[in-house]
């Protein structure tokens, strides 16, 4: 039986192909495993009966992710290359073996067509790896056949037995010239980068004779090789013959959260894969920017030797940064990887959004699960607080209310701070609690049953210097606290500041994770629009002839430079606006936004 956290997880799956990783309570990775309908195929550990080591394996599973592929064959090369990398413990039995095989040219006077299992670093010609190891064996026959090199083990004065049967171009017993191997390689090389029209055309034709001369048993032979040979030769996204190291970036944006993937190519395999989540101020572009950047200055990073993004990012400025080549690709197997990791960041990004929507369906208990870990009494009414800022510039603090494990938007509060000009938390929350709960009571106002504080023991120390010592308040005063990776941990609590922590799985855990994403999400996204109107109004008032009283209007009317750029000068007079200050308005704005243009702005916080 699914926990009801599990159950919000497998009602967001995708009917797509991809790997899929179980996980225990620790977190660790007990199985790897692939499928082509991630849907149907998770869906079925958990309900249907199982017995012996499945039935183990799903008494263990406490959560999952997904990685979606293009096709099946992708999910099932990453399904390897995931089991060689965590060695999940369930998948004893695929763990050994040395891999899927490569179809070689030897770098030789004589060279000859082998199927190996390692790349080496000896001037041959390698392509795969191929997963069908039958379909490139069936492959490298059918090349022997039309694109003979060597098949004998060479000089022996006389010709061998696959001379005559025309597999070998008689090394056996004579001097092959070089240009008829040259020849050769040529068109077995176009063959196994996808070229196989010529080919394909001819087997066909070939096998329509056969049945035509109800020579069945040829033509279904003929019918296998075409099929081995576009099982050989399919593209791959997941494993190539590029042996580059790279870094993907790829991104998406939704409801101000920014969701990252980053796809990590070593030895021409998806060796590793990082998602990323959280709410943003700047423009997408920026922040992924910043991100990057900031990713590869972490301690015990290796640069890669190329990194792709998508072709909305400056890489120019991260390539001058990192002294690594930054590309977008246009057309092959990068440009598909890339989009793939687009498509995993939108899906985590979504399954975030709906995991939240189906919490707030279903927040029976929810609150009493807090009240009770925290030892107080039954309420409905919860308030947090938050606090945003650049560099102590443009200070605001947001406040949410959630009713009944419910947010209430109608009562959602924004306050630009008046007593702080610097970042002071013990300050900002000293001003941001006295003029709430000040003003409440002047009202009569209902007070919350709670109060949650995005942070520690400074901001709840504040909180409790307001209410109990100026205002003689006695409501319940919560910490929300994050761990080292930035996500939802406990509670801080009482006297002496106690951790309180909540089950993971639990609602109430999932309440007071939603309310520090929400009262997060809210302060930021205030602060943003405090900032770019902050922002805008320095700008006008640097212009000539632009005094408080024009600025407003042009504010009310335009919102922004860009508008107020492409507004015309006639509809800047209507504002009751002089022609000469219109026209001073008009000329520089424009000036910066071509200057803006032919120099895109460097992220600030890379």
């Amino acid at each position: 039986m699914a926990s009801e956290y599990l159950e919000h997880k497998l009602a967001l799956l995708p009917g797509l192909p991809g790997c899929y990783l179980m996980k225990n309570v620790n977190s660790q990775i007990i199985y790897v495993g692939k499928a082509k309908n991630l849907k149907n195929r998770v869906r079925s550990y958990f309900k249907s009966s199982h017995t012996g080591k499945t039935a183990q394996l799903v008494s263990e599973i406490v959560d999952f992710e997904t990685i979606i592929t293009s096709t099946d064959k992708e999910a099932f090369l990453l399904e390897i290359t995931l089991i060689q990398k965590h060695q999940p413990y369930f998948n004893i039995k695929l763990k050994q073996g040395t891999g899927y095989p490569y179809i070689k040219i030897t770098h030789e006077r004589d060279p000859q067509l082998l199927l190996v299992n390692d790349v080496r670093k000896d001037g041959g010609y390698y392509f795969g790896p191929y997963p069908n190891v039958y379909a490139a064996e069936e492959t490298i026959h059918f090349l022997q056949k039309v694109y003979p090199l060597r098949r004998c083990t060479g000089f022996q004065g006389r010709p061998c037995l696959y001379y005559h049967m025309g597999q070998c171009l008689g090394a056996c017993f004579k001097e092959v010239p070089e240009a008829a191997y040259q020849e050769q390689i040529r068109k077995i090389k176009s063959f196994l980068n996808g070229n196989t029209g010529h080919a394909e055309k001819q087997l066909r034709s070939r096998m329509e004779a056969a049945a035509a001369e109800m020579q069945y048993e040829r033509a279904a032979d003929l019918r296998d090789q075409i099929r081995y040979i576009e099982a050989t030769v399919e593209k791959q996204k997941i494993i190539s013959n590029d042996n580059t190291p790279r870094d993907i970036f790829n991104f998406y944006l939704d409801k101000g959260w920014l969701s990252i993937q980053v796809f990590f190519i070593r030895q021409a395999r998806l060796m590793k894969r990082e998602k990323r989540l959280f709410p943003i101020v700047s423009t997408a572009e920026e922040e992924l920017a910043s991100f990057i950047v900031q990713f590869y200055h972490r301690k015990n990073t290796v640069l890669p030797r190329e990194i792709l993004v998508p072709k909305s990012i400056d890489g120019a400025v991260i390539e001058e940064l990192l002294h690594v080549p930054v590309r977008t690709p246009q057309r092959g197997t990068k440009r598909d990887l890339l989009e793939m990791a687009g498509k995993n960041a939108r899906l985590v990004l979504e399954e975030k959004f709906r995991l939240l929507e189906l919490d707030e369906r279903k927040t029976t208990g929810a609150m009493k699960e807090i009240t009770d870990a925290l030892g107080i009494a039954p309420g409905h009414k919860i308030e947090a607080f938050d606090h945003s800022h650049i560099q102590g510039a443009d200070l605001v603090s947001a406040m949410v209310v959630f009713v009944d494990g419910q947010p209430n938007k109608k009562l959602y509060r924004k306050y630009k701070l008046r007593t702080v000009d610097h970042a002071d938390e013990t300050a900002s929350t000293l001003e941001v609690i006295r003029r709430r709960y000040t003003r409440l009571l002047k009202e009569h106002a209902a007070l919350p049953d709670l109060i949650l504080m995005d942070g520690g023991d400074i901001q709840m120390n504040a909180v409790k210097e307001v209410l109990e010592d100026e205002l003689d308040l006695h409501i319940p005063v919560a910490g929300m606290v994050k761990n080292d990776h930035h996500k939802t941990a406990d509670l801080l609590f009482g006297p002496d500041d106690h951790h309180v922590r909540l089950d993971p799985k639990s609602q109430g855990f999932y309440l007071v994770q939603r309310i520090q994403d929400e009262v997060h999400r809210f302060a930021i996204t205030f602060h943003r629009q405090v900032h770019t109107k902050h922002s805008l109004s320095s700008r006008l008032d640097l212009i000539p002839g632009v005094g408080p009283k024009t600025r407003n209007k042009l504010l009310r009317k335009y919102g922004s430079t860009k508008k107020i750029s492409e507004a015309e000068i006639a509809d800047l007079q209507d504002l009751g606006i002089s022609k000469t200050t219109a026209q001073t308005i008009h000329v520089i704005l424009q000036a910066e936004m071509n200057t803006e243009v032919r120099n895109p702005r460097t992220p600030t916080n890379l």
